[in-house]
This record gives structure tokens, sequence and C-alpha cells, in this order.
């Protein structure tokens, strides 16, 4: 997969090295002389250029690109370089980093986004993941808030020890992927019994977590 990341600060080059790792083709486009550094992801191809400028990005080959990540740390560069990626280009996944989350509404389809990720949003849903039991905790919005990625974690006097995942009769357009116990991953099955301390993962639209609170017994 070839993938371009818009922004080679900390976050970018880090965005990177993870997908050089995973044997992706990775070119970082960097406006900045002082963060246009090569050697700290050798692997990758490195632009200098404005990712903001339509003829820089058809140098670089933006449309040659399966994902476009837009990094930077202006929530109005980002915006931009998604639209010009999707409209322009027809890069067919862009995933745009939210810096101020008082500006989440505005990373929509409409400016070409698929997938905005707000930093300080998802590190507070970790810390509430921590320290939440018995409760839904909203990790990951998907789809420009189609659906979210909820979390659960079994208490241990959950009237649900013992039985089948089979017993949970959860609403329409929802479904528990998976469960996670100690350090396994369990892809959910039937007659999988459930135990207090599981961490239950489910994506579900958000007008029926309320529904899937009361399939828990919450």
């Amino acid at each position: 997969m070839r993938v371009a990341i818009a922004g080679a600060g900390a976050v970018g080059r880090s965005i990177a090295a993870e997908l050089v790792a995973n044997e992706h083709q990775v070119m970082l486009i960097e406006r900045l002389e002082g963060q246009y550094e090569p050697h700290t992801v050798e692997q990758a191809e490195w632009v200098l250029a404005d990712a903001c400028e339509l003829s820089s990005l058809e140098d670089a080959g933006l449309q040659l690109c399966d994902v476009v990540i837009a990094a930077t740390g202006d929530d109005k560069v980002n915006l931009v370089v998604s639209l010009l990626a999707k409209t322009v280009f027809a890069v067919r996944r862009v995933v745009a980093r939210v810096n101020d989350p008082a500006n989440e509404w505005l990373f929509t389809e409409a400016w070409g986004v698929d997938v905005a990720v707000s930093t300080p949003r998802m590190l507070a849903a970790m810390v509430e993941e921590a320290v939440t039991v018995g409760d839904l905790v909203q990790l990951l919005t998907l789809r420009q808030g189609q659906a979210n990625l909820v979390e659960l974690t079994l208490p241990e006097d959950t009237p649900l020890a013992g039985r089948p995942v089979r017993d949970i009769k959860l609403p329409r357009d929802s479904a528990l992927v998976v469960i996670l116990r100690g350090g396994r991953v369990i892809v959910p099955q039937p007659d999988d019994p459930l135990e207090p301390g599981d961490e239950l993962l489910f994506v579900a639209s958000a007008d029926v977590e309320d529904e899937i609170r009361r399939a828990l017994g919450y």
C-alpha cells in the first residue's frame, strides 16, 4: 500500500516509521526545512514541499497513493490537504489529524475526510477506559459518527459470569467484535463463556448504546 503523510513532525514521523515497519510504501511531505530530516525515517520517500499547493502534490504523485494522512499540527492545513486528496486526486482513503477538539465537527466527508483522529479525545477515552468498570466507554468514532467502537469491562459481580456469549441479546446495528481477557484476544463464539474482568468491544451505532447497556444488565 502506498501512503502519503503530510507533515513530518513527531506525529508524522512516528506514523511513517510504523507503516514502513509493516512494509508499506511511505512518502512524507514537509514544507519546513527544519523538519525535513530524511535520516529519521530512511526507508520513506521525503518531499520538501507545501502539501496545500496543488502543483506540489501533482509533482509528488499523490494520485498514485492509496491513503493520504493529513498529520500536521494545523487543522486548517489538514482540512485543505484532505479536500485536495479526495476531490482532485481521488485518493481512496483520507485520514486527518484533529488538533483542536473544537474543530472536530469540520472533519467530515464534505472536506474529504474519511477518518478523523482527535488525539485529545482518544487520550481522554483511554483514561476513561482504564478506570471505568461496568459502563460503556466510547473509544473511537467511525465513519463520521455513523458508528462507534465502545468498550465495557465486566465487573466482579456481573450477572453474565459463566453465561455464553449467545445469551447477550444485542440490538440491531451492533456487534460484539472481540473479548480481551488477560493477555488474550478472543474472537467471540456463541458458546464462549463470559468472565468477570472481560473487556468487551462492540461496534455499534450511537443510538443503540443504551440498548447494549440493558442487554448487559446495566
